[in-house]
């Protein structure tokens, strides 16, 4: 099949005289349809010197930025693909730095440079954070597109004035020019620019045949002229562009149409539908059959009534991205697909199964070790999405499915927040269902990663009782002083069988104050397994506290004998 766009490239990377190559670099270029829409990518990054750790920020802002563009949402466009994808990222980075050795000192942290360039058969698209170049070598004339984002104090001492992973929030220089047959375009670190001339990189796509051996040769060149850094180059030539190839434009989601009405046996979009899973006001789930693989699929497509509502639209489209994006056999997977979308819609693995939600009512007195390997499988679901700084934001049975194998899978991330991605000031803080949510939603909070960690504790309360952890007034509670008027009820009655430490793990993910909950899933998992030693010191609660109703039940008997008593 004949290319819309036909690219070469040659790269070279060495760490020079350094023990440690801290720079990185690669590329893709996609088949069509998706070189057309997409692009293809050439990224570069460069850690700096200072921090021991900063090749491990080159490698996964390099890696991750190619992976997480290629998953983004049609319906965006690649300035917005590429700064949700560069946020993400940077916040990962940041977040890294924040949880090691080198919170205060991030010079030590996880920083690096990075440059991406988008090549589409209409134009190119630059993206630069801090000094790591690119040029354009057109019409005999090398100009340099990027802004160099480095502070000179004088000739021996400068410093980045804008990296990734240095702050929370990131600012992203974007470019775009028109692209013509012949162009070249040329990545490089300062281990190699520093050290060569332009007429010098001009000199060596002239004299070499292949890119590959210009690379080679300018890599070589500065390391003799004495560079005494990490060396990275990428060179690109445009080779054939079909200018005349009809291109479906991105950015504007009213390019793509909303599904029409979907039955069972009608093919759409490349797939069969087989019936109607769920439906609600916002959305209809269906069945499907990938026409290309055969497989069982699950299509989520937006219900009509939300036609002309654009924010929720733009967060079905970041739904569509979070699926493909986290990787885990916890978490329902989303479908990638070669081919152009042509209307609104999640793809997604299909589920053989129950929802959490039936097999609760299905199993009223589960065994604790069922519960435990449950809720296990939740969390490790849930950890992908932390670690990715992600809060799910809606966890509650209805959203967790169990195949038929066991393996739970979370599903629906319409209410995920993402962090440096996520527009704070358009979020809705509460986004979940009122008994799993976290007591700070009610409080117009937003919502972090132990916000999930309440959602589920009461998933494993409810699991192990059939009730919830408080009562559903808590959620008419505005203030701090309102929510402390309702208390934990504890597990553990006269013929409970859980053990008074289990139900101590529960009490304190269900704290009603954030910072009194377990701060990493983990610790919550294990001590659902093992006996906390600091719970095991602790007094048995009073039963008012266990059993409010039993109590009093027992005080009213008293006051009656004691009553009965005063006239015999």
């Amino acid at each position: 099949m004949n290319q819309n766009l036909s690219l070469s490239v040659g790269q070279a990377t060495t760490s020079g005289i350094k023990p440690i190559n801290q720079d990185f670099l690669d590329f893709q270029i996609p088949q069509d349809p998706v070189l057309s829409f997409k692009g293809a990518c050439f990224v570069m990054a460069d850690g700096i010197s200072s921090s021991q750790v900063s090749q491990v920020a080159s490698e996964a802002s390099v890696q991750a930025f190619i992976e997480d563009y290629y998953c983004t949402p049609d319906a965006w466009s690649i300035e917005s693909s590429v700064n949700k994808v560069t946020k993400s990222v940077n916040t990962w980075l940041y977040a890294q730095t924040q949880n090691s050795p080198f919170k205060y000192n991030k010079d030590k942290g996880y920083v690096c440079t990075f440059s991406a360039l988008v090549i589409t058969p209409q134009d190119a698209h630059i993206f630069n954070v801090g000094d790591t170049r690119i040029y354009h070598l057109a019409g005999g004339k090398l100009n340099q597109l990027s802004t160099d984002h480095r502070k000179v104090i004088s000739s021996e001492q400068s410093y980045l004035s804008r990296a990734m992973g240095v702050q929370q929030t990131l600012e992203v220089d974007h470019t775009c020019i028109e692209i013509h047959q012949g162009d070249y375009f040329i990545q490089a670190t300062d281990g190699v620019y520093e050290f060569i001339s332009q007429a010098d990189i001009m000199d060596a796509i002239n004299r070499y045949s292949k890119l590959q051996s210009a690379a080679d040769y300018l890599v070589k060149l500065a390391l003799d002229k004495g560079s005494n850094d990490n060396l990275s180059i990428q060179i690109i030539r445009v080779n054939q562009l079909n200018q005349k190839a009809i291109l479906k434009k991105q950015g504007d989601i009213s390019n793509l149409q909303l599904p029409p009405a979907l039955k069972p046996r009608v093919e759409f979009d490349g797939f069969e539908i087989v019936r109607q899973v769920y439906i609600s006001s916002r959305s209809h789930v269906y069945l499907a059959i990938d026409l290309q693989t055969q497989k069982k699929v699950a299509l989520k497509v937006p219900s009509t009534e939300q036609a002309t509502d654009k924010l929720y639209l733009e967060r079905f489209m970041l739904e569509d991205w979070i699926a493909k994006k986290v990787n885990h056999p916890n978490v329902v997977k989303g479908i990638k697909t070669d081919s152009q979308k042509q209307y609104l819609y999640i793809a997604t693995e299909f589920v053989e199964g129950q929802n959490l939600d039936q097999w609760i009512r299905d199993n009223p007195k589960p065994r604790l070790n069922q519960v435990r390997q449950i809720v296990n499988q939740i969390a490790d679901g849930l950890q992908a999405f932390h670690r990715n700084e992600m809060v799910h934001q809606d966890l509650r049975p209805h959203n967790i499915m169990i195949d038929d194998n066991n393996t739970v899978k979370i599903i629906d991330f319409g209410s995920t927040y993402i962090a440096g991605v996520t527009d704070v000031e358009t979020q809705e803080v509460m986004r979940g269902t009122l008994r799993y949510s976290a007591p700070e939603y009610f409080l117009g909070q937003v919502g972090t990663q132990r916000s999930d960690i309440y959602s589920l504790g009461v998933i494993a309360y409810q699991m192990l009782s059939g009730k919830f952890p408080y009562s559903n007034q808590i959620s008419q509670a505005h203030s701090r002083k309102a929510q402390d008027r309702y208390k934990y009820k504890s597990l553990l009655t006269e013929e409970s069988e859980i053990p008074a430490w289990v139900d101590d793990a529960l009490a304190k993910a269900l704290a009603k104050d954030p910072w009194k909950r377990y701060s990493e899933l983990s610790e919550f998992i294990y001590d659902l397994h093992h006996p906390n030693k600091n719970f095991l010191n602790k007094t048995r609660p009073p039963l008012i506290e266990r059993d409010p109703v039993m109590f009093w039940q027992a005080v009213s008997a008293i006051l009656f004998m004691a009553l009965i008593a005063q006239y015999l």
